[in-house]
């Protein structure tokens, strides 16, 4: 029987004082290494978890442009009219008087006459008393008082009356009774209230006068 065989290549053995040497070497690197890392750990740390800063930028505005002034309207003036100047009047100058003697005033000097005047009071006017007289009826309306027909009363009733310038009656007295109240009463009512006389004349004026009136009352002139 016929073997073959196959050649086998030859491969070294590693070297193991070479493989421990460098795994010592490496060893010693990373404790060195973890020497000096291990106080820069925090700052490290610090690094990654702080927020990175903000830079806020201020914008600032820009000033708005002033408003326009308000217009104001200027308020009328009132118009006012010339005041008329007055002309001057032009005055004639007198030459002075001429003197052929001069006099010195001083040894002769003219009285002034004193303005200081008392003023007297105007003295009232004096006013004319009525006159007696005797007058003339213009209106004498006489009725008989009902009380006196039914008494069958009749008589005489002398007045005296004082008319004032239109022949008015303004005051009427009983100089004389007719002996009944009745009479009486109603003819001097009547008298004051209903008649007019002619005024009494003096010096072409009406004047106030007193005058007698006799008022009778007659059953019979009814």
């Amino acid at each position: 029987m016929v073997s073959a065989g196959v050649a086998v290549a030859h491969r070294p053995h590693p070297d193991s004082v070479r493989i421990t040497a460098l795994s010592a070497a490496i060893a010693l690197n990373l404790a060195a290494l973890l020497l000096v890392l291990r106080p820069m750990a925090p700052q490290i740390a610090e690094v990654f978890h702080a927020p990175a800063p903000v830079q806020v930028r201020w914008i600032t505005a820009e000033p708005l442009p002033p408003l326009p002034p308000d217009v104001v309207m200027p308020k009328p003036q009132p118009v006012v009219a010339p005041k008329a100047i007055p002309k001057p009047t032009k005055q004639i100058e007198q030459p002075p008087p001429t003197s052929t003697h001069i006099t010195d005033d001083s040894a002769n000097p003219v009285p002034v006459a004193d303005t200081t005047q008392t003023l007297v009071p105007p003295a009232p006017v004096p006013v004319a008393a009525p006159v007696e007289t005797s007058l003339a009826y213009r209106t004498a309306p006489l009725a008989y008082p009902k009380d006196g027909i039914a008494r069958h009363l009749e008589g005489t009733v002398l007045l005296r009356v004082l008319v004032d310038e239109t022949g008015k009656p303004i005051e009427v007295d009983i100089e004389k009774s007719s002996g009944q109240r009745i009479l009486d009463r109603s003819a001097q009512d009547q008298v004051l209230h209903k008649w007019l006389f002619q005024a009494a004349v003096v010096q072409g004026q009406h004047v106030k006068a007193w005058a007698r009136v006799p008022v009778t009352f007659n059953l019979n002139q009814l």
